[in-house]
């Protein structure tokens, strides 16, 4: 265990477990550290239940090739705890997390923050106390009750596509899931809304007119969509003509339209360009990653003589599932291969209607556990996919499952998606490294 490892893990075990939604101890905890969220640089807050990481990763990107510096706080990690915190476009090191940490702990005292409050804590301290340009915070859960709900007047918020997930917290219905995550706009400040289906739009419109937001959504303010091989973005100032995003999958059109809605939105004047040099350089890791290297593009490249195509991808709920289903789908058109799947989900995800979208795409699912979060194990997840239709077998390992999809079609090799947990596309990133 390195010492950021022991330290996080004492600081675990001395927060509650339980996760209570509210605001009140983080005001009292920034409070005694001098409220640092107000000593912060400009904010872009970003809620929404898919393409937050994504859309994210686009702001910063266009943000940086303009000669901007820009903090970034996202969660969870995939390997390392450091990529949750960027201050001023560098992963904070380790040194300087520890001390974070500790300092936080000393002056927050006996307040009963849960652990991402507390850490929560420790990024807004860091992004106050290192200048930089513009700031990007993510919702950890929701928006409303988040930890990060704590900017008066943030330069821009920004829903991303919502749909249903952690609804013991957030509602049962969409539209009250959207409620929440409509939580974090504000009066005279740009409302930035992304894609979505009509019942979310329709709550985030009204929510954010009755905030008293200045509502910039898709379809109505802006768009985003593709011609010709490039990307196109439009508002009411005119059309931007765009080279396509780095990031696999159509659905980063809407992504990477969002991004740029928010920075039109907020003020910020880029030429097509930059816009363009910041698309084509965004990193966002297990979204639609093709894996060139590690253990397991080894071992299938044994097994097949030939390089693999392996896809990786942390998106675990329908929504997210849809998106891929769209991906694959167009990789199949362009270019035919049985797409087999190697799937392993944690406990509270809606399995069923994950594997749904996919049936009559993927031709097999192998199933396997992650080793972190609250795993469904692997016999879980396979009655999960057979009840959505999927043809699926349950594997004891990561490295039985490869073995058994490279090896299930004996004619032609095949295209093989890994996904449904970030615990299980954090696991294999950090073997590759």
């Amino acid at each position: 265990m390195s010492d950021v490892e022991a330290v996080l893990a004492r600081l675990a075990d001395r927060r509650p477990r339980i996760i209570d939604l509210s605001l009140d101890r983080m005001a009292t905890a920034l409070a005694r550290l001098g409220d640092p969220q107000k000593q912060m640089p400009p904010v872009f807050h970003v809620a929404g239940t898919n393409g937050k990481g994504s859309t994210i990763a686009f702001l910063r990107a266009m943000l940086e090739a303009a000669g901007r510096s820009v903090h970034v706080y996202t969660s969870p990690h995939l390997v390392r705890f450091n990529e949750r915190i960027v201050v001023a476009g560098a992963e904070i090191s380790d040194t300087a997390l520890i001390d974070l940490l500790k300092h936080c702990e000393n002056l927050i005292g006996d307040t009963q923050l849960t652990y991402f409050e507390a850490t929560t804590c420790a990024a807004l301290l860091a992004f106050a106390e290192t200048p930089a340009d513009y700031a990007i915070i993510e919702v950890g859960l929701g928006g409303r009750l988040d930890a990060t709900n704590v900017f008066d007047r943030p330069l821009a918020t920004i829903a991303t596509a919502v749909d249903l997930d952690h609804q013991e917290f957030l509602g049962k219905t969409l539209s009250a899931v959207a409620a929440e995550k409509a939580g974090i706009f504000r009066k005279g400040v740009p409302a930035v809304i992304a894609p979505q289906s009509p019942d979310a739009m329709a709550v985030l419109e009204t929510r954010a007119c009755e905030a008293g937001a200045l509502v910039y959504a898709f379809g109505m303010q802006w768009n985003a969509y593709t011609e010709h091989g490039r990307m196109i973005y439009q508002d009411d100032n005119g059309l931007s003509d765009l080279d396509l995003p780095r990031l696999a999958g159509a659905h980063q059109i809407e992504n990477a339209g969002t991004a740029i809605a928010a920075i039109k939105a907020a003020g910020l004047v880029l030429d097509d360009a930059v816009l363009s040099e910041g698309l084509t350089s965004a990193r966002w890791p297990a979204r639609l990653q093709r894996l060139t290297h590690g253990a397991l593009i080894e071992l299938a490249h044994s097994l097949l003589g030939e390089a693999p195509e392996i896809w990786l991808d942390g998106g675990h709920n329908p929504h997210a599932s849809r998106a891929v289903a769209r991906a694959m789908s167009d990789m199949e058109e362009r270019n035919p291969r049985p797409l087999i799947m190697i799937a392993g989900m944690q406990a509270n995800k809606d399995a069923v209607g994950f594997f749904a979208p996919l049936v009559g795409i993927v031709s097999k699912v192998f199933t396997v556990a992650a080793k972190q979060g609250s795993v469904a194990s692997p016999q879980a997840v396979e009655e999960a996919a057979r009840s959505a239709g999927q043809d699926a077998q349950a594997c004891v390992s990561l490295e039985q499952a490869m073995r058994l999809a490279c090896t299930h079609n004996k004619n032609e090799p095949p295209r093989i998606l890994i996904g449904g947990s970030l615990y299980l596309a954090g696991e294999i990133l950090a073997s590759n490294d």
